[in-house]
């Protein structure tokens, strides 16, 4: 890597204008750090895969304002197994959560960024990087071919799952789970619409989706977001995802509906979360070390809270303190808490065994089990929260492999 290219420096490069990267941009940038924040894409509006159901305190912690809500919603709908139908609603008022649009919340974060001071370049991504005795030098390259190089004290992969700058973690670490996924977005008719308005929609059993699960979501009136999603399984070939989502529209009567965006994304996150989260003056951010939750295909929220936990070390690593990021992956473990691994070792059973009638059956108990006394604050507790342990007996044969 060269440096007879002109050189900026910076406080701090954070590659990938994603929820994190931003966020993080947001939090230095307000406390007086010399930040730039890179993103490849040329419009944040781009590639906007994200299902972003949120419980609403994501919405007040994070302050985020009504132009980033697509939907609000306060109940919980299960199809399936089978023709199994289960709803839970809220006694309480007010929403239970938000689905967000995701550009929209992208470009929110970013301008905060760039409000509190940060630098903002998109259409460039980083092409090399390299430690240097004062911290890292890392090779962009733009538009038209331009080419950068920024020296900075600390450099930030935020590029989520495809872990551009850390790279993928060793063995030790535990396997990468991966997980893949396919979301319409449709426009209906208002009595359609309407179906599906102020609830999370999930579809699960084998005849649904063998190996995952579906879901219908409400966005702005009139529109609907719907999409399946399984875990990767090398050990048996798995038919197309777009097949089955087809599959899934005609079952829904939905099949007739304009389809205004199609996009796909990935998930890959270990299960323990204990690859490394910093390489020299490279730190890891949000879906680079694993803060996906494979349980729901969860990031956003997950993601945000990488933000909140490293920002305040990164500060006093500026301040003269490097030391203080050793403690970002443990507080980060903290934070996410020990129901973390539990649920991803129930997602790995619950969707890789979801394969057939027997798993079907195994489910159909489990849900039986759940939805005994329950109300959509009591399954937002478990799906949002993984509060396994308010289900006590009626959960432990399930997640034990006994039922």
């Amino acid at each position: 890597m060269s440096e007879q290219a002109a050189a900026l420096d910076c406080d701090v490069l954070i590659v990938g204008a994603g929820p994190a990267g931003a966020d993080l941009a947001a939090r230095l940038a307000a406390a007086g750090v010399a930040v730039l924040l890179v993103d490849s894409l040329p419009d944040l509006a781009q590639a906007a895969f994200s299902s972003a159901a949120v419980p609403w305190s994501t919405v007040e912690r994070h302050q985020l304002p009504d132009a980033v809500v697509a939907a609000r919603w306060n109940r919980w709908l299960l199809l399936g197994p089978g023709e199994d139908r289960r709803e839970w609603g809220a006694q309480a008022r007010g929403p239970l959560g938000a689905v967000l649009d995701f550009s929209a919340l992208r470009r929110c974060l970013a301008d905060r960024a760039r409000a509190a001071g940060a630098g903002l370049w998109l259409g460039w991504r980083a092409a090399a990087w390299r430690a240097t005795a004062d911290g890292a030098c890392t090779e962009l390259r733009g538009p038209a071919g331009r080419r950068r190089l920024i020296r900075s004290r600390w450099l930030v992969d935020g590029t989520g799952q495809r872990r551009a700058l850390l790279g993928d973690p060793q063995a030790a670490a535990g396997p990468l789970v991966c997980g893949s996924g396919v979301e319409w977005l449709l426009q209906v008719d208002q009595s359609r619409w309407q179906a599906w308005a102020e609830r999370l929609t999930f579809l699960m059993g084998s005849d649904w989706l063998p190996q995952g699960y579906g879901w219908v979501f409400p966005m702005a009136p009139g529109q609907l977001k719907v999409g399946v999603c399984r875990l990767s399984d090398p050990g048996r070939v798995q038919p197309p995802l777009h097949g089955l989502l087809r599959s899934v529209l005609t079952r829904l009567d939905l099949a007739d509906a304009d389809v205004l965006d199609r996009h796909g994304g990935l998930i890959r996150s270990t299960i323990r979360r204990r690859e490394p989260h910093q390489r020299g003056p490279l730190l890891g951010l949000g879906d680079a070390v694993s803060t996906a939750n494979l349980l729901g295909g969860e990031g956003i929220r997950h993601a945000l809270t990488s933000s909140e936990v490293l920002a305040p070390l990164v500060l006093q690593a500026l301040a003269g303190r490097p030391g203080a990021l050793r403690h970002y992956g443990p507080r980060l473990r903290r934070r996410l808490g020990w129901r973390w691994s539990l649920s991803g070792r129930l997602a790995r059973r619950t969707w890789l065994g979801l394969d057939g009638p027997q798993a079907d059956l195994r489910l159909r108990r489990l849900l039986v089990g759940l939805a005994a006394g329950a109300d959509a604050r009591d399954l937002s507790a478990l799906l949002f929260g993984y509060r396994f342990e308010r289900y006590g007996l009626r959960a432990l044969p399930y997640l034990l492999g006994m039922r």
